[in-house]
């Protein structure tokens, strides 16, 4: 990925004359990326840093307030030949550093000097403050003298053998604590309930700031300086920040690391602490108390926020400066940018003069990679972040998006458009580029825009089977024999168990024995008392019906199957052979009945994937079931049919979270079949697997669903899969 260097630059006469200095109190470190010497400058009143290569800094160092720009440059091309910096080079480089207040110059009061760029670098940060309004910052106060009383306290465990103990500290607590996580899940539904809002944001601010005082703490510990505590606006939610900018000039790179871990490290040793608290106060099945609930927001906040946001290499916290070092490519984001900038003008715009910022091809496609995973994931995040807001507040969501979308967006498509009409580089083929950028931008219209390309949306679902009852017991009764259990085959009518109970039997013989002695009567009386017969006929019919009652009150005893099928697991959630002996009650449930042989799948849909199959109707559109245990197997669904209206109850709790489905659940139920949001059902039927494949279709096995429907442009289908799901989250 090299490129041709041009020498000469048009605008060397505007710092050809110029004699600048580097400023006195400027501090000077070295360090080692990829077994390359390099030179940080560091200005401690700004805080500002700048990394030169050893010719660069062999160059600045020439620049005495006496000796020209000029000069400087010729001494450096006599000294290195073809390694010297190049004239735009050197105007980049001077320029830089001017900006960064590292340099100064005679030309102007030094005061006017400093007061300027101090202005300009204000107005910079304002600037990228309004741009960031997601990670809006706020400096609070000076805490190195808080941090100078607290590293001696800490020192003797901040080193080696200290993270060993840290490290078995944090697993001796994930070893207690991961064996109980059915009870930890149990928590989780109630730490995300809105009157634990209040206390898992205080308990979110004081982790944080222990997390802050890590970074600070370890910054410290190396000699650096940390000149600001602040509070961070991070995305809505405050959040406090340090300056640990010192560790750029740190001279070994586990040092740098050792630093951006710190903030991680001292969270989940915090989370480890609160892990055995909410250990020793945690009750299973008891509501949580004060201090369990705590422990779990701070083990929750301390763990899983620090893993999934701090941890990540993708966004500038921890993981992005820990990954940079990992990598020695200091600067790894904004360099990854260059570096995209410059493939697009080196072989789209086809510029011979683009330069790229770095010649190490390892380094190169380093930058390629992580500057388009970058590029892809803050796409991702502003739309997730974004619709979440939108979702709670929509009006402030709304404000949000249209925000972050114009710094994000549209001012880097401005700076492509003033780049296009000024810029120095393309000013000999300035018509070519605006043709290549208008020609490259039509085509890319054409493709997302007017070509119609297939349209599948996926969905998850359960087999289950159209013929299902419920078994019930017919009568009170002792459970004396079991014939079939769960996952047994049972045809219409076959015995499942079998009841007993005395009080029946004896009732029964009490009322064949009254029976005899009323046709007795009704015998004897006949003949002498036709008044007596009569009454012993109506006694006689009587007791029929009441052996006939309790006749079929036994016979109900016996429980039947009532279809053929297999007995699977009810609500009740017992086999059958398990109640040998129990006391069971009439219309107590026992298992069900499902038919193997006839089955279908259902699915639960929401509103942005119900509405286009409800406006294109059952013919509009195809489905395919593939089971999540067989993804290699194809079966088309015949007919596909949506059931009006909507409701929260899902048909099966596989379709749930915490049945590996894809529908977020109650928190505040713990079967998990009820949807946090309204669900449409969908039901799929006439199964048919491919061409020589076989497949059973036992109920309750879990598939996913692709729908098929008519092709139209990409641009169209975001678009409307947009504005559905912004009408979902935010109900409007």
């Amino acid at each position: 990925m090299a490129a041709e260097r041009p020498t000469f630059s048009p605008l060397w006469h505007r710092v050809r004359a110029m004699t600048p200095r580097l400023r006195p109190h400027c501090q000077i470190t070295r360090q080692h990326y990829r077994g390359r010497r390099w030179h940080i400058v560091h200005d401690p009143t700004s805080n500002q840093f700048y990394r030169l290569s050893p010719i660069a800094h062999e160059f600045v160092a020439m620049l005495d307030g006496r000796r020209t720009v000029e000069e400087a440059w010729n001494l450096t091309l006599q000294a290195h030949g073809d390694a010297a910096p190049t004239q735009p080079e050197v105007l980049e480089l001077v320029g830089q550093m001017y900006n960064s207040n590292l340099l100064s110059v005679d030309t102007t009061p030094e005061t006017e000097q400093l007061l300027r760029r101090g202005r300009e670098r204000l107005k910079r940060r304002v600037q990228q403050q309004a741009i960031g309004i997601m990670y809006l910052k706020l400096r609070l106060f000076n805490p190195d003298r808080f941090l100078a009383w607290l590293e001696p306290i800490l020192r003797p465990i901040l080193n080696r053998w200290g993270f060993l103990a840290w490290a078995a500290f944090v697993l001796w607590a994930m070893y207690r604590v991961l064996p109980r996580w059915d009870e930890l899940a149990a928590q989780f539904r109630t730490a995300t309930d809105p009157s634990n809002w209040v206390w898992l944001g205080v308990v979110f601010v004081i982790i944080k700031a222990i997390h802050e005082t890590g970074h600070g703490v370890i910054c410290k510990r190396f000699g650096g300086q940390v000149p600001e505590f602040g509070a961070m606006l991070l995305v809505l939610l405050p959040a406090p920040y340090v300056d640990a900018s010192a560790t750029w000039a740190f001279p070994g790179k586990w040092q740098r690391i050792a630093v951006g871990a710190g903030g991680m490290i001292f969270e989940l040793f915090v989370a480890g602490i609160a892990a055995h608290v909410w250990l020793a106060a945690y009750t299973p099945g008891i509501a949580s108390g004060f201090t369990a609930q705590l422990a779990f927001n701070a083990m929750l906040t301390a763990s899983v926020s620090t893993v999934l946001f701090n941890a990540n290499p993708l966004m500038r916290f921890d993981g992005y400066y820990i990954l940079s070092d990992l990598l020695e490519v200091p600067n790894l984001m904004s360099r990854s940018m260059k570096m995209l900038q410059y493939l697009s003008q080196r072989y789209l715009f086809v510029l011979r003069d683009a330069r790229p910022p770095t010649t190490d091809p390892g380094e190169a496609w380093t930058l390629v990679i992580y500057g388009v995973a970058a590029g892809v994931y803050r796409v991702f995040l502003f739309f997730a972040i974004t619709l979440y807001v939108m979702g709670k507040l929509f009006a402030i969501g709304l404000v949000l998006a249209l925000w972050t979308a114009a710094a994000w967006f549209i001012l880097p498509a401005g700076k492509l458009v003033h780049w296009l009409a000024t810029g120095p580089q393309i000013a000999e083929h300035r018509g070519r580029t605006i043709g290549i950028t208008a020609g490259a931008a039509a085509l890319l219209l054409v493709v997302f825009g007017a070509v119609p390309v297939p349209e599948h949306r996926r969905a998850g679902g359960v087999v289950e089977s159209v013929h299902r009852s419920g078994v019930f017991f017919g009568a009170e009764g002792f459970v004396i024999a079991v014939h079939k259990g769960v996952g047994d085959r049972v045809e219409a009518g076959e015995p499942i168990l079998t009841c007993d109970n005395p009080e029946l039997r004896f009732r029964l013989a009490t009322a064949r024995a009254d029976l005899a002695e009323s046709v007795s009567l009704e015998q004897q009386f006949t003949t002498t008392n036709p008044a007596g017969a009569q009454v012993a006929r109506e006694a006689i019919k009587f007791r029929r019906e009441v052996i006939a009652a309790v006749q079929e009150r036994l016979d109900r005893l016996v429980v039947r199957a009532p279809h053929a099928g297999v007995l699977v697991e009810g609500a009740s959630g017992v086999d059958p052979r398990t109640l040998v002996g129990a006391y069971a009650r009439q219309g107590q449930g026992i298992c069900d009945v499902v038919d193997t042989a006839s089955t279908r799948v259902v699915s639960t849909l929401d509103t942005a994937l119900a509405l286009p199959l409800y406006e294109l109707g059952a013919g509009g559109y195809s489905v395919d079931v593939r089971p999540v245990s067989q993804p290699d197997l194809l079966i088309h669904g015949r007919t596909a049919r949506l059931i009006p209206g909507a409701q929260r109850r899902l048909p099966h709790a596989a379709l749930g979270y915490a049945g590996g489905g894809d529908v977020a659940t109650d928190p505040q139920d713990r079967q998990g079949t009820t949807a946090a949001r309204a669900q449409t059902y969908l039901y799929v039927e006439g199964l048919e697997p491919e061409a020589g494949a076989t497949w059973l279709g036992a109920p309750g096995e879990r598939v996913s669903l692709r729908f098929a429907l008519p092709s139209r442009p990409l641009l169209s289908q975001w678009i409307d899969r947009l504005r559905r799901l912004i009408q979902g989250r935010a109900d409007v």
